[in-house]
């Protein structure tokens, strides 16, 4: 399943190169007759490479590519980043505009230039002619090792949802309330009112259990019986500073609020704070016992009838901090409920006996897990009309394998979720993959992203819309899809103005994308980059040593006015934000720049 996505990805990186050596052919470019047709001669051999990924990638979801199929995939997909980055730089270095100056100077200047022109075409001519047999001997592979292919009939076109009036519901999640009820319940039986102490418990559980979602509906419905109260997200590696700001400035109602980086006069800040109040705080998606111990310092016991819920995929870490509440998958009654509401938009609906049969097995093999019933559930909506329905769940229940009812590992999430990322169209693919570059529990904005992707180019040119336009439908599609969560939603459009990535989500999209070649990404448990070239790099770490393996260069803690002439010779550069950086004016050498598509100052 995975290899199937990454034959699709190759075929995108594939898509773009064609239209550049299209361009190339073009009459204002001036090729001798010779480099033309080794151009014609690349275009063709790309075409049919393309041609041939694109069997692979349509094959049906329970058949694999062999090893040699992936082998010649990835071949391909260097060998088209080659092509990709000369004929960029070519472009970029004949297409710059002549200096406007007449007289003998501006004779003098206009002959340089044509001679210059003159000399990247022979470059450009040379390198093709080299490139050339690197083409025919990645083709000559293919045959030598009989890489072969099977296709099969194109799906209909994915629908675009409108599912945003089920959206509410679905978020509330089937079986929470009651499941709040009894969690709410058992705080009630373990809190020793006549001491008044302070109540610690664990929310424990698999990833995509309905932990955090469980920890929010208790949390909403509890805080206003105490004085102050905060709901912190902690995450696989945290940023201790910036949770305890957080928790301030939640605790004091101040946004705005402006604290120090020390952590030991954070932790105090919190103590005196919270000192003679009754506080609720949840600490959501404690990893790590070593991280639970540092919060712990700043939560004051002061016999004030304090609560703290928190929620943790290990059981070990839940034991340290009290007591421990084990949520439990749906019932299979309330996966069917969730499941149809998913699909039909109503939790009682008449299936026949073959979907009946089929969706009770799926639901087996998700095993009352809500996000993998939303994420498969999501998936099969978007067939809802097609012909041989019956067959297309089967084959997405065949391709769940040994499912989660035994072993609730990553592993089996991976399989689940990357159902519904293979069904994504390209375009959305390649900007799940981009979303790997985010950290876990980020908070991203929605407006940056789609700028960002418009750099990318991954979002098509739609007749009278603009860039922006359709990018706002794909995150509209990804939510409907359940790839990405809205986190915060504009008051008046209900828009989502961020959005996060579930930590199961994030976990496949960041092995997908170092896998294929798209990204690399650093950060503390993978301080080397695993990957022998880079096109993406994602630099998730503070740590100077955990970068300096990729340049002799000393990195730049703030980018001035210097910085700024020396990113100016990044010729390949699509993305550009200036946005809070040190920077007084835009320099001259910013034309160098000619493929930049998003400048953000």
């Amino acid at each position: 399943m995975l290899e199937q996505v990454s034959m699709e990805v190759v075929t995108g990186v594939i898509g773009s190169l064609l239209s550049k050596l299209g361009g190339l052919l073009k009459e204002e470019y001036n090729l001798q007759k010779s480099v033309r047709g080794e151009i014609m001669f690349l275009k063709a051999e790309f075409e049919r490479m393309q041609a041939a990924l694109l069997m692979v990638s349509e094959a049906p979801m329970d058949q694999q590519p062999s090893i040699l199929v992936k082998l010649w995939a990835r071949d391909v997909r260097e060998l088209s980043y080659d092509v990709e980055d000369k004929v960029d730089t070519f472009m970029v270095r004949i297409d710059r505009a002549p200096k406007e100056l007449h007289g003998l100077r501006g004779f003098i200047d206009r002959s340089l230039d044509l001679l210059t022109k003159a000399k990247i075409r022979h470059k450009l001519g040379t390198q093709i002619k080299d490139l050339r047999s690197s083409i025919e001997e990645v083709s000559e592979r293919r045959d030598r090792y009989m890489v072969t292919q099977v296709a099969k009939p194109a799906d209909v076109p994915v629908q675009n949802l409108r599912l945003s009036a089920m959206y509410k519901k679905v978020d509330e999640l089937i079986g929470t309330e009651e499941k709040c009820d009894e969690f709410i319940g058992r705080l009630i039986e373990e809190k020793d009112e006549p001491s008044k102490k302070q109540l610690k418990t664990a929310i424990v559980g698999f990833g995509g259990l309905g932990k955090t979602t469980l920890a929010k509906v208790a949390y909403d419905k509890l805080k206003e019986q105490f004085d102050c109260a905060a709901f912190i997200c902690v995450s696989l590696n945290p940023n201790i500073e910036r949770i305890f700001v957080k928790m301030l400035r939640q605790l004091m109602k101040d946004d705005k609020y402006e604290a120090t980086c020390d952590t030991a006069q954070l932790i105090n800040d919190v103590r005196a704070f919270l000192q003679n109040k009754r506080y609720l705080i949840v600490i959501d998606d404690i990893w790590k016992a070593s991280v639970w111990k540092i919060i712990q310092y700043a939560l004051t016991e002061n016999e004030c009838g304090s609560i703290i819920i928190s929620t943790t995929r290990n059981l070990d870490v839940a034991k340290k901090i009290g007591g421990v509440y084990h949520l439990q998958p749906l019932s299979l009654a309330d996966s069917r409920k969730l499941f149809n509401l998913r699909i039909f938009g109503t939790e009682d609906k008449c299936l026949s006996n073959e979907l009946a049969e089929v969706s009770t097995e799926i639901l087996r093999k998700c095993g009352g897990l809500p996000l993998a019933i939303i994420t498969i559930a999501s998936t099969l909506a978007n067939k809802k009309g097609m012909e041989n329905i019956y067959q297309y769940w089967s084959k997405v229940c065949k391709t769940l394998g040994s499912g989660l009812e035994d072993s609730p590992d990553v592993e089996d999430m991976r399989r689940i979720l990357s159902i519904s990322y293979y069904d994504l169209p390209l375009h959305l693919k390649n900007c799940m993959l981009y979303l790997g570059s985010y950290p876990e529990d980020y908070e991203i904005s929605t407006k940056d992203l789609i700028w960002k992707w418009m750099g990318e180019g991954f979002i098509l040119k739609e007749q009278g819309r603009s860039f922006y336009e359709v990018g706002k439908d794909y995150i509209d599609e990804l939510i409907n899809r359940s790839m990405i969560q809205p986190s915060r939603t504009h008051p008046d459009s209900k828009k989502a103005v961020e959005c996060r990535v579930h930590d199961m989500v994030l976990d496949l999209i960041t092995r997908l994308a170092n896998e294929d070649g798209f990204m690399a990404t650093i950060h503390y448990h993978q301080p080397r980059c695993q990957q022998e070239r880079i096109h993406r790099l994602s630099l998730q770490t503070s740590n100077e040593e955990d970068v300096k393996q990729l340049s002799a260069a000393n990195l730049c803690h703030q980018v001035d006015n210097r910085c700024f002439k020396e990113i100016c010779n990044l010729i390949h550069l699509r993305y550009l934000g200036l946005r809070y950086a040190g920077i007084a004016e835009i320099p001259k050498e910013i034309q160098k720049l000619q493929l930049l598509q998003m400048l953000d100052i």
